[in-house]
């Protein structure tokens, strides 16, 4: 197996970082660090990796949750620290959802809720900073988890997994959208040297680093692909399981339910 080769459903991205092969424990640190370094230009950053398309996927996530226009209706959005897919969920309930944003690093949290301020969402979320591996709520208490592209950078997948179904209601949902493998000829091609040899670049030329930007980019190849990945959301205990792929499996979405 080389660095480049993706890792399975048995595991490997917790010593993972890229494709340097980092001692357990060490991983955690080095993506914090990233992500400081990358805050308050997430949303462009974000721009570069997927040429805008992020946007869209995100649109259909949220379309896909469809969230109640209740209260009473709580969602959980996981390594969402700037905010944006919970603003989207909070605007689709007609602002009455509430959610809470759980992300690792304070940096992204400043900056979502900043943004939420801004928006006049305040009153409608929360901010936590806690570790996606041992979230700091009780059994049962979300309607619905969401995390999008932010599975990949936890060191443990499998210990989040199994998280995300405890802190969750029997019949909530589970959504997770992530990079994925891409299944179309020629366009795998295209998008690998586009992802290593540009996407560094214009991380460089956006922000002045370059670094951040190659580890997310290994990251992205590192990841299980999508039928690995299901089974990883099955064996932390979700039915119903299934993906649908976006631009030909750039991007993913998975879905799981706590029957």
């Amino acid at each position: 197996m080389s660095d480049r080769d993706r890792t399975s459903a048995n595991g490997g991205m917790e010593t993972s970082y890229g494709f340097r092969q980092v001692a357990e424990g060490e991983k955690q640190a080095l993506v914090n660090d990233v992500f400081h370094k990358v805050a308050k230009r997430y949303d462009i950053m974000n721009d570069i990796m997927s040429a805008g398309l992020h946007r869209a996927w995100k649109d259909a996530m949220i379309a896909a949750l469809n969230p109640r226009k209740e209260a009473a209706y709580r969602v959980l959005d996981v390594a969402g620290g700037t905010g944006d897919i919970a603003f989207r969920i909070v605007e689709a309930s007609d602002r009455l959802a509430h959610a809470t944003v759980l992300d690792i690093n304070g940096s992204m949290l400043g900056v979502g809720a900043d943004r939420a301020a801004k928006k006049g969402l305040s009153a409608n979320l929360d901010f936590v900073e806690a570790n996606a591996e041992e979230l700091p709520f009780e059994a049962n208490s979300f309607d619905a988890y969401t995390v999008a592209f932010g599975i990949r950078n936890v060191p443990r997948i499998d210990v989040a997994l199994s998280e995300a179904y405890r802190v969750l209601k029997r019949g909530g949902r589970l959504l997770v959208l992530e990079f994925s493998e891409v299944e179309v000829p020629l366009l795998d091609r295209f998008y690998d040297a586009w992802s290593f040899k540009a996407i560094p670049q214009f991380g460089k030329m956006v922000t002045g680093e370059a670094e951040p930007y190659q580890y997310l980019v290994e990251s992205i190849r590192k990841f299980p692909n999508q039928e690995d990945f299901a089974a990883m959301i099955r064996k932390a205990g979700f039915s119903r399981v299934n993906y649908t792929n976006y631009t030909g499996g750039i991007a993913a979405l998975h879905s799981g339910w706590k029957l």
